[in-house]
């Protein structure tokens, strides 16, 4: 099975992975889909590598997602020099296992982005067993996106469009299907699935 194939399986299950853990942006606004206005078609553009807080959770996506990023936050306020409040970046999952993956299976990385200065961690957070911080680079370079906006439930055409538009300017997909979390629920609801904000994105290379 080629990469393009394998990644082009994780589409589905990668929604799932991540739908029930996208639970940070609290209700405090945020941001506005004409912020993104750029993203609402398909783009190709450069990213740079990022330092990110990650937590690898392994199992029903449902559950191990929730905990892990309820870890990652405590973690990430634990930490000074970062930013906070408004400035604060919005969490990201890649998931890269294939459609036929087990629930009981199936990986979710889950992580938050933080400055190039931060080297070290506090103490580990209590948390779910099993489930741990860490520091570590997320690789970019070439990616394509498109911003979703809606349910995580209705991101299905939106990932088919994007696929679509790597196929067509002659890409091929060599990373795991990531999903970038601008605005969605909040702590005491889940506010309105229709103005939910998503990147979505694949790390891509040209087809000599």
């Amino acid at each position: 099975m080629s990469k393009k194939t394998k990644v082009a399986l994780v589409v589905v299950p990668v929604v799932v992975v991540l739908v029930p853990v996208a639970v940070f942006l609290l209700g405090l606004g945020g941001p506005s889909a004409r912020q993104f206005e750029y993203l609402k078609d398909p783009q190709v553009r450069i990213l740079p590598d990022l330092k990110v807080l990650q937590v690898e959770a392994k199992g029903e996506p449902g559950v191990v997602g929730g905990q892990a990023f309820s870890l990652l936050f405590k973690t990430y306020f634990q930490l000074k020099g970062v930013p906070k409040g408004p400035k604060q970046p919005a969490p990201r999952a890649r998931g890269p296992l294939p459609l036929e993956t087990p629930k009981g299976e199936w990986v979710g990385r889950y992580a938050i982005p933080v400055p190039d200065n931060i080297d070290s961690l506090p103490s580990q957070t209590e948390g779910t067993p099993g489930l741990r911080v860490e520091l570590t680079t997320w690789e970019y370079g070439t990616v394509a996106e498109v911003l979703h906006i809606g349910p995580y439930d209705k991101e299905e055409p939106t990932i088919a469009r994007l696929t679509q538009f790597i196929k067509d300017c002659r890409y091929e997909i060599i990373g795991d299907h990531e999903e970038e979390y601008l605005k969605g629920p909040g702590m005491f609801g889940k506010g309105n699935p229709r103005k939910y904000l998503t990147i979505i994105r694949y790390r891509v290379k040209k087809i000599q």
